[in-house]
């Protein structure tokens, strides 16, 4: 609770005006001021003592003004101003957390002051749109960049964060905190996914929007990297489940990514992720998906909900999978392209032509001729 001036202080201040004591004064002044319970008359008083205190030689005094007063709204624009514009000691708190410092003030001090103020300013509890895109313009300092990223008080623009990876996406500092955000437009996403270590890159995977072409060629990077890692290891399919187990709590094991994912050969994937939707042991998902009859499959993918239209093309895809088993080693993209054509060649034979146009939209983004 405030305390108010007595007698000890008024006479301190009269007889023994150091630094020490203004400061004190200071102190009690604007906490009273803060706390609402001066008269308007006194009000007026206190502030007038302001203007005189904001010009007092001693850092001390005009720190201790600047830390009482940070939370105050009612204390006057000009106050304010000259409080922010000081040294780093006494504008640090003004700019962190005074509201009524306009967005035109703060832009003036990050063009005019350094990294402190900035970092002080990227801070603040709400951080607007174009104050954010000032921080990033101005700055010359990645750990000022990293505190506004890792403020979720900040609202950030799509062509800010844009500006944020030219200047500093190579950074771990910077880069990590912005993947960490709650809202990434998907262009930021894709761009941030080259540049992040793979736990990040998880991340990003399983909590922020992207192409589909994005979130295969990640999988299937994540999938090479753990088969050079993993060969000959029984374990090599628990990350796997982890990530399908991540996208499934954020919404993301979609059908067309399943489907993409085997139509691409990888049947780890989709074993495990319809054994997660139709929730099942994977090991129950295996013997149906892996039914001679197709009597299995067509359980286990009625039980996910998938669209009918696709499960001709997936039994064909199984069928081209397992007989291009052997070649699974060789070049992915080479893998890859054979297994998607081989599939289309199938289909062309076996698959009514509105399934073998639904499966080249889902794979190719166009209809077929």
């Amino acid at each position: 609770m405030a305390e108010n001036l007595n007698s000890s202080d008024v006479a301190r201040l009269l007889t023994e005006p150091t630094a020490e004591n203004r400061a004190a004064a200071a102190a009690k002044v604007s906490e009273q001021f803060t706390a609402g319970t001066l008269s308007d008359e006194e009000r007026k008083i206190a502030e007038e003592i302001f203007k005189i205190m904001v010009k007092d030689a001693e850092v001390r005094v005009r720190e201790a003004l600047s830390e009482s007063l940070k939370n105050s709204n009612n204390i006057s624009h000009e106050v304010a101003v000259a409080l922010a514009n000081d040294v780093d000691e006494v504008s640090m708190p003004m700019l962190e957390f005074s509201e009524v410092l306009t967005d035109d003030d703060l832009v003036e001090i990050i063009k005019s002051q350094g990294s402190d103020a900035q970092q002080a300013v990227a801070s603040r509890a709400n951080v607007s749109a174009d104050l954010a895109d000032s921080i990033v313009e101005n700055s010359t300092d990645a750990n000022v960049v990293a505190t506004l990223m890792k403020n979720e008080g900040a609202e950030l623009q799509e062509e800010t964060m844009g500006k944020v990876l030219d200047k500093y996406g190579d950074d771990e500092i910077v880069n990590v905190p912005m993947a960490q955000r709650s809202q990434l437009p998907i262009s930021v996403a894709e761009r941030l996914v080259n540049l992040v270590s793979e736990q990040v890159r998880d991340h990003l995977v399983t909590h922020h929007e992207m192409s589909s072409n994005t979130v295969m060629d990640l999988f299937f990077n994540a999938r090479e990297r753990a088969t050079a890692n993993l060969i000959h290891d029984d374990d090599s399919e628990v990350g796997f489940a982890a990530l399908v187990d991540q996208l499934s709590e954020n919404g993301r094991l979609t059908e067309t990514l399943i489907f993409r994912a085997l139509c691409l050969g990888d049947v780890i994937f989709f074993e495990l992720a319809l054994a997660k939707l139709a929730d099942i042991p994977i090991g129950n998902a295996y013997q149906l998906i892996h039914d001679r009859g197709d009597l299995g499959l067509k359980a286990v993918y009625e039980k996910c909900k998938f669209s009918p239209d696709l499960l001709p093309v997936v039994s064909v895809a199984l069928d081209v999978s397992k007989e291009m088993a052997a070649s699974a080693s060789d070049d992915p993209d080479r893998y890859r392209s054979r297994m998607v054509e081989r599939i289309l060649t199938r289909c062309e034979k076996t698959v009514d032509l509105e399934s073998f146009e639904y499966f080249i939209t889902q794979i190719v983004g166009t209809k077929a001729a």
